[in-house]
């Protein structure tokens, strides 16, 4: 018997693959030369131009199909070109389209709706017209050319990272109510180096500024905000936010003492970079926070008061700071952040308040005249590098118990001793430098008075260097230095001469 096969025929659907249209470069030619484009959906794209250059005007159509868009980097580097007319018929520049040409004007005609990146970049353009249909500003649209006045529309909404960027010459900055973001990602800096900028007015509907928006715009003397504006508003020519709780930017040209407004409680990333002209800052009770960057390079800077309720200093928060003589950091402080005060070259002594937990990498590097610091109780950890060739420092007193290190903390401090207090902990450990017991003690029998002045004995290790200091009330103390001393090995007498002057008199020793 035969096995009967059966066979099951499945009908497979027909797959059609649609494969994308290919647009073809064309060309045409007229008396400015040749141009190259590209057609789809009606419209055409010019992609190229070759010719003699000089003033250009680029076909509203071509073939009787409307030319509504400039290719990228369509006219990249045609350096010959001395004008070029937009056709209104043209509703977008492409990213690069005019890269390095060198037109030394453009109007941008009230059809554009959008700017691509790099648009016009390094085109020595001393002038533009913005139509009044233009929307965004891409990337670098402007980057290095040779605007020196701005009006951006009230089309306008969005500017990119960096627009203008390296306009030199740029005087005045007039931003339209239309724009919502100045500078749209973190670390944009729409107007970085404009260095000759000197004042900028900001429309009412900027919602968000983005990091470094004026960064290194030294001439910069006043920020102006429309009082309609939501988010943003101006005091006395520096940037808040509406509620006077954010200072978002100082004007670069700010000079001589300058004291924030109570109730802010942040100072943004930047917000002084590179005053070089401030010399002196009170941040109040109310500030929690000190950005990153926020002082550096204030270069003229040389006394800093830091509120009581500042909870954090941020990177590179003092860095450069040549002028900056004295530092204390308060005991709201939790953390200083990496090389917070790094290069501070004239930085001499710097007190770290107790609530203090992390010393960033490198945070006092390089502050070849800092000869002392006092770290307090609650740190735990500092960061590599953090003293790092602080070539004069001798004196480092901790409160607390020893702390963990990263590399190289005091690599290049070949004079530097570290002072800790008895009863605490982990000083067996190697630091790279001297450790030692700070271990003064007031000779309890030794009080007395002599001579009409009231004294006593204090003992000690050699060599250490104390400071008797006296005040009138234990409730709110206010601790005066009375005698600084250097303990021989023998008990050390001090004599107060001045005692009979108060009703009451009380005395502590401690480190410089």
């Amino acid at each position: 018997m035969r096995a009967a096969w059966a066979v099951r025929v499945l009908a497979l659907p027909l797959l059609l693959l649609t494969l994308p249209a290919v647009v073809e470069a064309q060309s045409y030619t007229n008396n400015y030369g040749i141009w190259t484009y590209t057609n789809a959906n009606g419209t055409t794209t010019i992609t190229g131009y070759s010719g003699p250059g000089g003033a250009v005007t680029i076909p509203s159509e071509i073939n009787d199909l409307p030319v509504t868009s400039i290719g990228a980097s369509a006219f990249y580097e045609c350096r010959f070109l001395t004008s070029v007319t937009i056709p209104d018929s043209v509703t977008s520049i492409g990213d690069y389209a005019f890269y390095a040409c060198s037109m030394s004007s453009i109007t941008i005609p009230n059809s554009v709706i959008s700017i691509g990146d790099w648009a016009f970049y390094e085109c020595n353009l001393a002038g533009v017209t913005i139509g009044s249909g233009v929307k965004t500003i891409g990337d670098w649209a402007f980057g290095y050319c040779s605007l020196i006045t701005l009006t951006i529309p009230n089309s306008v909404t969005s500017i990119g990272d960096w627009a203008f960027g390296d306009c030199w010459d740029l005087t005045t900055v007039t931003i339209g109510n239309g724009v919502t973001n100045i500078g749209t990602s973190i670390g944009a800096a729409s107007f970085v180096e404009c260095e000759s900028l000197t004042s900028v007015t900001i429309g009412a509907g900027v919602t968000n500024i983005g990091d470094q928006v004026f960064l290194d715009c030294l001439n910069l003397t006043n920020i102006t905000v429309d009082t309609r504006n939501p988010a943003y508003c101006d005091v006395d020519g520096v940037l808040f936010n509406k509620s006077l709780t954010t200072l978002v930017e100082c004007p670069g040209r700010l000079a001589g003492a300058y004291t924030i407004p109570n109730g802010v409680s942040s100072i943004e990333d930047f917000a002084f970079y590179e005053c070089v002209g401030l010399t002196s800052v009170s941040i109040p009770d109310s500030v929690t926070n000190i950005g990153s960057y926020a002082f550096w390079h204030c270069s003229g800077l040389t006394n800093v008061t830091i509120g009581d309720n500042v909870t954090n200093i941020g990177e590179e928060a003092f860095s450069n700071c040549f002028g900056l003589t004295s530092v204390i950091i308060p005991d709201s402080v939790i953390t200083i952040g990496a090389s917070a005060f790094f290069t501070c070259n004239n930085l001499s002594s710097v007190r770290i308040g107790k609530s203090v937990t992390s010393i960033g990498d490198y945070a006092f590097q390089g502050c070849p005249g800092l000869s002392s610091v006092t770290i307090g109780s609650g740190v735990t950890n500092i960061g590599a590098g953090a003293f790092f060739s602080s070539k004069n420092l001798s004196s480092v007193y901790f409160e607390g118990n020893a702390p963990s290190l990263g590399s190289d903390v005091f690599d290049g401090d070949t004079n530097a001793t570290v002072y800790y207090l008895p009863g605490t902990t982990g000083w067996g450990a190697p630091f790279g430098v001297s450790t030692v017991l700070w271990n003064p003690e007031v000779q309890p029998g030794s009080f007395a008075v002599r001579t009409n002045q009231f004294g006593f004995n204090i003992t000690g290790s050699s060599n250490l260097v104390v400071v008797i200091q006296a005040t009138t009330s234990l409730a709110n103390p206010t601790w005066s230095p009375l005698q600084t001393n250097t303990l021989n090995g023998s008990p050390l007498y001090f004599s107060d001469p001045q005692w009979t002057n108060y009703p009451s008199r009380f005395y502590r020793v401690t480190w410089p």
